[in-house]
Order: structure tokens, then C-alpha cells, then sequence
């Protein structure tokens, strides 16, 4: 219960740190936009759109190396956990095996030789020394069965291994399901929280920052989790076998235990003694057959078939013995074993590692992050608020731009008769109608010949025509009456 409380400390540790990063944020938040005035705003704009450019790409980067390590990170603690269920799959197999080989003898010499050995008793009742060999295979096949029966009950831990390697594999499936959404997710919010940096869309850039928010609890979450099971998988790497030992101390006798975990060729094999026995005792059987099927056939043909059934029961059982001899040798289930720890103290560990990286580099950049987009979007408002300022009637204005071009479809003549209105009161200005009726050139052939420009006068008009910049307009509307006149007289000349 003790060292469950150390795990969850530690837990605690991680959302320590993400109340300290949040607060830190928050402060940062209120001097910016409590702290700073106007004048130093306008001074100091250029110096932080570059501040507010370098954090964009130093989150940008950041997040890209935490996703990549994340990545690597992911992968590798998913190859440790399922090269861990796959030994726990082999070990199950083995134990399954071992349990199927002994329940199989077991049940053979107890039904079906038992049979076969009353029905030849009866046979051989006249024969006394026929009846003694019977009973000495009777009492070989209860030695059999002893010696079986006295190996250990592994269907208990088989069951369990079972049962640990299926919820193992359940667990791992949806933790890398988890941190592989969580990061696309932050790659995602990376990408998108550019882009409104690029584009200047507050909009955009709130609703990154309230992701950015989340995510950043995400990350020291993820943080406290991935330590936790960082520190108590590494303490049962320190000391595996200690740790399996108190674990099947209940189901196990020690030395069977102890000759796997080590599986040294010093350590003697617990199971030799049986499967000596086992294997005599086979022996003996197979002699005794052997000698009635030469001596007792002869002089009783109906216990043929019984003797013939009786060996073949022996020769699956001697086949049987040869199996569970290879199934109970310690290499096996040794291998099995240090697949396991290599799964789960090297690839396991470093993957977790990798994926306790992965978090703090996440919270940097999303802290980054947090950071950068208050400045871009005021410095987007006081843009904004700038083009606010500017006179409507400014061509340099953005706004008045769009407007404009919003009425282009009017055409030219309504900018020549606006002007005529507002310029006729002051320059006060209007042409001799014999200028116009008696002048000597062909207005027609003087327009190249288009009936829209026909009998109109240029002089007056108070009007540029439109093909003037906005300088020459001023310039034109700057002239004095005697120069406006000196222009018209030139022109009728």
C-alpha cells in the first residue's frame, strides 16, 4: 500500500507542475495586458512582431521534435509490452502442454490399461505365474501415476498467465491508441495555431489557444502517468525474480521456481527423480508384455488383442514421457522469461522514457505557444484599429480600396459630372458656347470618331479626366482661375 502511495506522489508531483505552469501563464497574461501603455506599443511594435515570429517557430519546432519523440516513444513501448504477451502466450503454451501430457497418461493408465489387465486376469486365472506378472504391471502403472500426479498443478498458473497477457494486451491496445490520437492532436493544433499566425485570424488563434489549454493539461497528465509506471516498472526490473518468487510462492514450490528463473545446468532438475521413475517404470511394463505375448499367446489366443492394446498404451506413453521431459526442461520456459524482461525492462522502459520527453516537450511548446498568441492577436487589433483611423476617403486605405472597386461598375461619366458639381461654384468657370459651336476642328475626328465624345466640352468641367493619379488630380485642382483660363485659351488656339 506503501509504495502505491510513492506512485500516486508522484502523480501528484506532475499536477504540481502543471498548476505552476498555469499560474506562471496566467501572470503572464495579466502584465500583458495590464502593464503595458499605448506609446510603448507603437514604439516597440516591430521589435515584437519579430518576438512574436521566433515563438511561433520556436513552438513550431518544438512540437515537431515532441511529436517525433512521442512517436519513437509510442512504438517502442508497444513492441516491449507485446514481446512481453507473446512470452506469456509461449509460457501459457508450454504449461497447457505439460498439464495436457499429464492429465492424457493419467487418465490412459487409469481407464483403459486398468481394462485391459481385468479382462486378461480372468484369462490367466489357471496360470498363477501369468497373474503375478498382471499385478506387478498393475502396481508399475500406479507408480506411474503417482510419480504424474505428483508433478505440479499448473493449470492454476496457466490460467493466470492467461489472464495477464489478455488484460495486458487489452491495456497496451487502448494506451497506444490514446497517444497516438494525442499526438496527431498536438501536431494538429501546431499546424493549425501557424497558420492563424500566418493568416492573422483572432478567431482562429482563440480557439487554438483554448485547445492549446487543454492540450497543455494533457501533456502534464500524460506526464504524471508515464513516470509513475516509469518508476514502478523499473523497481520490478531491479529485482525480477525476487518479485516472481513472492508471486507463486502459493501455487509453486521454490525450487521449481528457482530452476526456471536460473535454469543453471549446477541446479538440479526437480522433476529428474519422476521422470526416472516414469521411464522404469514404462520399462518393466514393456518387458512383462513382451514376455506374455511370447509365452501366454501360444497357449491363450484371446489375450492377443489385450496385450497388443496394452503396448500400444505403452509405446504413446513412453511418446508422452519423451514430450513432457522437453516441456518440463528449464530452457524453455528460461527463454520465455528473458524475452519478457528484455520486453519489458529495455524496449518497455526506454519507450516510457521517450514518452515522459515527449510530454515535456509538448508542455514547453504549448507554453510557447500560450505565450505568442496574446501578443499576435493584439498587435492584430491594433492593425485593425489602425485602418479604423484612416479617412474613408484615403485611396491608400485598404477599406477605401475595396469600396472603390466595390463601385468601378458606375462608369467615368459619374466622376466627371461629381467634379463638375463641386468645381462649378469655385472656379466659376464656363466656356463661351461659340467656342464650342465654332470651332474650327472636328470634335468628331478630333475623338477618333466615337459619337460619345461629340459636342463636349473639356474646358470647365472641373475634372481631370480619369486616367489622372491622385497627384495630378491635386495638382489640377490646385491651379488658379488665370492659369485654368491660360489652358482653355491655349487648347481653342
Amino acid at each position: 500500500m506503501g509504495y502505491d502511495m510513492s506512485l500516486i506522489f508522484l502523480g501528484c508531483v506532475a499536477a504540481a507542475g502543471l498548476g505552476v505552469n498555469l499560474l506562471c501563464l496566467a501572470i503572464y497574461l495579466s502584465c500583458l495586458c495590464c502593464c503595458r501603455k499605448d506609446e510603448e506599443e507603437e514604439e516597440s511594435k516591430k521589435s515584437n512582431s519579430c518576438c512574436v515570429t521566433w515563438a511561433a517557430v520556436a513552438a513550431g519546432l518544438i512540437c515537431c521534435v515532441a511529436v517525433g519523440v512521442g512517436f519513437y516513444g509510442n512504438s517502442e513501448t508497444n513492441d516491449g509490452v507485446y514481446q512481453l504477451t507473446y512470452s506469456l502466450y509461449n509460457a501459457n503454451h508450454t504449461l497447457a502442454g505439460v498439464d495436457s501430457l499429464v492429465t492424457g497418461t493419467v487418465g490412459g493408465m487409469q481407464g483403459g490399461l486398468n481394462e485391459h489387465l481385468s479382462r486378461l486376469g480372468e484369462i490367466f486365472a489357471a496360470r498363477g505365474d501369468f497373474v503375478q506378472r498382471l499385478q506387478f504391471m498393475q502396481q508399475m502403472s500406479e507408480n506411474i501415476m503417482k510419480q504424474l500426479l505428483g508433478l505440479p498443478d499448473w493449470e492454476k498458473a496457466k490460467v493466470d498467465l492467461a489472464a495477464i497477457a489478455d488484460q495486458t494486451a487489452y491495456v497496451e491496445y487502448y494506451r497506444w491508441l490514446t497517444y497516438l490520437l494525442i499526438l496527431i492532436l498536438d501536431l494538429v493544433i501546431c499546424l493549425a495555431a501557424c497558420l492563424g499566425l500566418a493568416k492573422q485570424s483572432r478567431w482562429l488563434l482563440t480557439t487554438m489557444m483554448v485547445c492549446g489549454v487543454l492540450t497543455l493539461i494533457l501533456s502534464w497528465a500524460s506526464l504524471g502517468a508515464d513516470v509513475a509506471t516509469a518508476v514502478g516498472t523499473s523497481d520490478f526490473c531491479v529485482a525480477p525474480d525476487k518479485f516472481l518468487m513472492n508471486q507463486t510462492k502459493d501455487v509453486i514450490s521454490s525450487d521449481i521456481v528457482h530452476y526456471y528463473l536460473y535454469c543453471s545446468q549446477t541446479l538440479p532438475n526437480p522433476f529428474q527423480q519422476s521422470l526416472t521413475v516414469f521411464q522404469r517404470s514404462l520399462t518393466t511394463m514393456q518387458i512383462q508384455i513382451q514376455g506374455l505375448l511370447q509365452f501366454a499367446v501360444p497357449l491363450f489366443p484371446t489375450a492377443e488383442r489385450d496385450l497388443l492394446s496394452i503396448q500400444h498404451l505403452l509405446n504413446n506413453s513412453e511418446a508422452s514421457l519423451h514430450q513432457l521431459t522437453a516441456l518440463l526442461d528449464c530452457r524453455g520456459l528460461n527463454k520465455d522469461y528473458l524475452d519478457a524482461l528484455i520486453g519489458v525492462c529495455y524496449d518497455g522502459v526506454e519507450g516510457l522514457l521517450y514518452l515522459c520527453l515527449f510530454s515535456l516537450l509538448a508542455a514547453c511548446a504549448f507554453s510557447v505557444m500560450l505565450c505568442a498568441i496574446p501578443r499576435a492577436w493584439r498587435q492584430i487589433a491594433n492593425r485593425d484599429r489602425d485602418y479604423d483611423d484612416i479617412d474613408d476617403g484615403d485611396p491608400f486605405n485598404p477599406q477605401s480600396r475595396r469600396m472603390m472597386s466595390h463601385r468601378s461598375e458606375q462608369g467615368n461619366m459619374h466622376s466627371f459630372c461629381s467634379y463638375s458639381s463641386s468645381m462649378g461654384s469655385q472656379t466659376s468657370l464656363h466656356p463661351p458656347t461659340q467656342a464650342v459651336t465654332n470651332a474650327p476642328l472636328n470634335q468628331s475626328a478630333l475623338f477618333g470618331g466615337n459619337p460619345r465624345y461629340e459636342n463636349v466640352p473639356l474646358i470647365g468641367r472641373g475634372s481631370p479626366p480619369p486616367s489622372y493619379s491622385p497627384t495630378m488630380r491635386a495638382t489640377y485642382l490646385s491651379m488658379t482661375e488665370d492659369q485654368i483660363r491660360h489652358y482653355g485659351e491655349d487648347f481653342r488656339a
